[in-house]
């Protein structure tokens, strides 16, 4: 069959269907992202099987499009989480430090209170599935930088070992792992779990910073 009968006999032209077909894909891929974006917002508990049902697609279809829930989330949580607050975008002080801490721990943990379906979700995945080859979001590291900046700066600046210390210390409380832990199994409601979290936050750095600095390493 010549190029001209098959273009005849497929109706005209072939590809507007292929297009269709495409764009089609497009829009299931956005609409199933639209869906757990909507779910993470409702503090709802999250599954594909949920996101596939709110679009009216079949989980063997949105399975087509993400390999994993992980990998819906991933997409999902782009630009959804909000930025810093604007306190802890400034310079601040070395004296600022300790409340800089809180108030980026109560940001963190009242965001994963709100979302924490979605957060749920991406723990337990992440850390069941060998396979899953991207990290989690790790939201508390880019807020501890911001919040002790002024302890990399002079005058007061702290010791680079002490302040990576400060920050990995930190990276353990300023956690939804810890938040939970409170939550689930001390039995302390959203807001208390928050509240104990954000004080030992601050109290970590307030020991850090008065702790004082390692003598020199002198030569025998």
């Amino acid at each position: 069959m010549t190029a001209e009968r098959q273009k005849h006999a497929s109706g005209g032209n072939p590809r507007p269907a292929v297009s269709e077909r495409v764009r089609q894909k497009e829009r299931t891929r956005a609409a199933l992202i639209t869906a757990a974006r909507q779910l993470i917002l409702d503090g709802a508990r999250i599954t594909m099987t949920g996101a596939a049902a709110a679009v009216g697609v079949s989980e063997a279809t949105a399975y087509r499009h993400f390999p994993d829930l992980p990998s819906l989330l991933r997409e999902a949580f782009t630009g959804l989480w909000p930025d810093p607050p604007d306190e802890l975008a400034r310079a601040g002080d070395h004296a600022d430090v300790p409340e800089r801490v809180a108030q980026a721990t109560e940001f963190l943990l009242r965001n994963v209170v709100r979302m924490q379906g979605a957060v749920r979700a991406m723990i337990a995945s992440t850390i069941t599935r060998e396979e899953v080859t991207f990290p989690r979001p790790g939201k508390q590291f880019g807020l501890i930088d911001l919040a002790v900046a002024p302890l990399e700066r002079p005058p007061g600046a702290m010791e680079p070992g002490r302040l990576a210390q400060l920050k990995h210390d930190l990276a353990v409380i300023m956690s939804a792992e810890a938040l939970f832990t409170l939550i689930d199994l001390a039995g302390l409601a959203p807001h208390d779990a928050i509240a104990s979290v954000v004080r030992t936050a601050r109290t970590i750095t307030e020991a850090a910073m008065q702790s004082p600095a390692p003598a020199p390493h002198l030569p025998t």
